[in-house]
């Protein structure tokens, strides 16, 4: 019975955690791009998304790691002996690397609060999508454990990985396009002559 307490808690914990990952970089994104706005609603905006990433961070975020942490630490507790299986150590291997990947946010976090971060919004939607890959490594470690296609999954996330980077590169080009047409509809006002 514990154990079915257990990994239900860890699944809750595992979407709040990832709805939280997920939108803080975009966030991230919105501030850095508050910069192309003028004063004073550049000022606004960038106080409005520091209180944002704050609240998401401190509020659903972390807890939500927490709560993956703990529960994950309860489900070995319960079945100690899956702790000897190949698919788990990969599995821990992504998790770490999404604990080092959750205190990078919350650094780049302060950094856009101090005005130091050198991240462009184009590449913060690069590092947007990395909590998608590990999410589904992860998810098919857990359902395949040791009989996942590794030759497929390895076709499946290099896969990923070129359509998000293609997307981006697409999404920066539609934005520049329509930021090029809305300045050439915007009517020129002749300069008086003296």
């Amino acid at each position: 019975m514990a154990y079915s307490w257990f990994k239900a808690f860890h699944i809750i914990g595992i979407v709040v955690w990832f709805a939280g990952l997920f939108y803080l970089v975009r966030l991230f994104i919105y501030h850095v791009e508050a910069n192309q706005e003028p004063e004073p609603a550049r000022t606004i905006l960038k106080n409005q998304y520091q209180i944002m990433e704050k609240r998401l961070y401190n509020i659903i975020t972390t807890p939500g790691m927490l709560v993956t942490v703990a529960m994950a630490i309860g489900l070995l507790s319960t079945e100690p002996e899956v702790l000897k299986q190949g698919w788990l150590h990969f599995k821990l291997l992504c998790v770490a690397l999404l604990l080092v990947y959750h205190h990078y946010c919350g650094r780049l976090m302060k950094k856009l609060a101090a005005d130091e971060c050198r991240w462009s919004s184009q590449q913060l939607r690069a590092l947007n999508e990395a909590p998608t890959v590990m999410l589904v490594v992860i998810v098919m470690l857990a359902v395949f454990k040791n009989n996942l296609p590794t030759d497929l999954t390895a076709w499946l996330i290099f896969g990923l990985i070129i359509f998000m980077a293609v997307t981006i590169q697409l999404y920066a080009r539609k934005r520049r396009l329509d930021k090029e047409k809305l300045t050439a509809q915007i009517p020129q006002i002749p300069q008086e002559q003296s």
